[in-house]
């Protein structure tokens, strides 16, 4: 029987005053009894309007009524033949903005909870089965891909199952890319990351981890002299960006990329750690992204009072409502129209302040949004002794200084056709080494069109 609650079933959680003082995982899944409820709400559309916000093509509907009769490995059977990461793009996705946006249900109430039940999914087929992925029998072609991110492992992952001798290469030891050093352990266990990189190793792909693409070997000895037939490129867009204001180059400023790496990465925040990271007491995080929430709240989970400091106001926050509640509830207090102007420091050159300048807003922008424009004479100081930067990243230029004939965008991002192909014949790319900072979603749906693509071309 359909359940035509306006209300989606809550995601039950750590309560705030715990969770913001360890890196256990925030949400704590739905029940069985929740999946089926919630799975209840969905009308089964004849047109299927939510599969058009998935940029990997999950089949929603049917496996929402698989969930809905109880048979939750058939659900997880229907969302792996598209997607290669249920687990992650449960916790991660930006559902809202994509499936859940053109769910019918949220026309008069609350959306079905797609995510959450992609999460539950994965979870209960993660909790219960043993058997490990088969091994496809050899193709003979073999493929290079470049980074172990959402792009790189979607593409491996879609290839090695068609018999292609796939070998990943990763700069970081442990392969993951933004999953493992990006996002925090309390909203993606590595867990669970890791077992995903291990089922594509059960599927015969190789993960060769502390090579960096464009420094230990280039792409072009790649193909000339270790003769791997087609390459994809999914590096990511790892290279920050920082304010050009006085005081940045001070002790105690931090790229979110490398604060969140720290932590991440090389679990900086316990006492043995190989890489320690200043402990701070008071933090200012600059921006208002996905990216800003993760660092803010890592901070406060060191200890810390935490400002997140925003050039617009709460409404045009780019960050994912959900993140920005979450991180409300944890205690981050929100500093919203003001951007930073200077940083100071003390005489052993460490920050002991941040000045920022209140904003209006103005005229819309070129991307739609209005334009912020300081208020003079509003300055005023915030005691911090850390300032992190969330401005956003480009893709690192290594690749493309070291690669012949690869041609890149004014924005640094690497230059492809409708199936990934790059200027160079043989050489796709996809996710945030082509769009820039982006989601999951996108850069697995751009590794599994190069995937196809690379398919098509060896094939023949």
């Amino acid at each position: 029987m359909a359940n035509m609650s306006l209300t989606k079933n809550p995601m039950p959680s750590q309560d705030p005053n715990v969770r913001n003082k360890n890196f256990e995982e925030v949400a704590l899944g739905y029940t069985e009894a929740q999946a089926l409820d919630e799975a209840a709400r969905c009308l089964n559309c004849k047109l299927k309007p939510c599969m058009q916000g998935c940029p990997v093509m999950v089949h929603i509907p049917e496996f929402i009524q698989k969930v809905a009769a109880g048979e939750f490995e058939e659900a997880y059977q229907i969302i792996s033949n598209t997607s290669a990461l249920p687990a992650v793009c449960g916790r991660v996705c930006p559902q809202e903005s994509q499936c859940e946006k053109y769910c019918v249900r949220g026309k008069k109430g609350d959306p079905v909870g797609i995510g959450r039940l992609e999460r539950f999914v994965a979870d209960w087929h993660n909790a219960h089965s043993t058997e490990a992925p088969e091994k496809p029998a050899s193709n003979g072609h073999r493929v290079a891909v470049v980074g172990s991110g959402p792009a790189g492992l979607t593409c491996a992952g879609d290839l090695a199952r068609k018999g292609y001798e796939v070998t990943v290469f990763e700069a970081l030891h442990l392969a993951g890319g933004v999953l493992v050093y990006g996002i925090p352990e309390f909203r993606l266990p590595k867990a669970i990351v890791q077992k995903e990189v291990d089922g594509l190793k059960a599927m015969g792909v190789t993960i060769a981890t502390d090579t960096v693409i464009g420094r230990t070997i280039s792409i072009d000895e790649l193909m000339e002299e270790q003769g791997f037939e087609a390459v994809f490129i999914g590096s990511g867009a790892g290279l920050p960006m920082f304010m050009d204001i006085p005081g940045i180059n001070y002790r105690g400023v931090y790229s979110a990329n490398e604060f969140l790496t720290r932590i991440n990465l090389m679990k900086a925040y316990l006492p043995d750690s190989d890489t320690p990271i200043q402990r701070p007491k008071k933090v200012a995080v600059v921006g208002g992204g996905n990216v800003a929430m993760d660092a803010a709240r890592c901070a406060k989970r060191l200890g810390a009072e935490v400002y997140i400091v925003y050039r617009r106001g709460m409404e045009e926050l780019p960050a994912r409502k959900e993140e920005v509640e979450h991180a409300e509830e944890e205690g981050i207090i929100f500093k919203t129209l003001c951007n930073p102007v200077e940083i100071f420091a003390d005489e052993n050159d460490d920050v002991n302040k941040i000045r920022c300048i209140k904003m209006e807003l103005g005229e819309p922008d070129a991307s739609g949004r209005r334009r912020p424009i300081e208020v003079p004479g509003s300055e005023f100081d915030i005691d911090v002794d850390c300032v992190i930067m969330s401005l956003g990243t480009s893709p690192n230029p290594l690749i493309k200084s070291t690669t012949k004939g690869l041609e890149i965008n004014r924005k640094g991002g690497i230059v492809v056709n409708e199936d990934g192909l790059t200027s160079r014949e043989k050489v796709y790319a996809g996710g945030d080494a082509v769009t820039g900072a982006a989601t999951v979603i996108l850069a697995m749906g751009a590794g599994k069109t190069a995937a196809k693509a690379i398919d098509e071309a060896l094939s023949k």
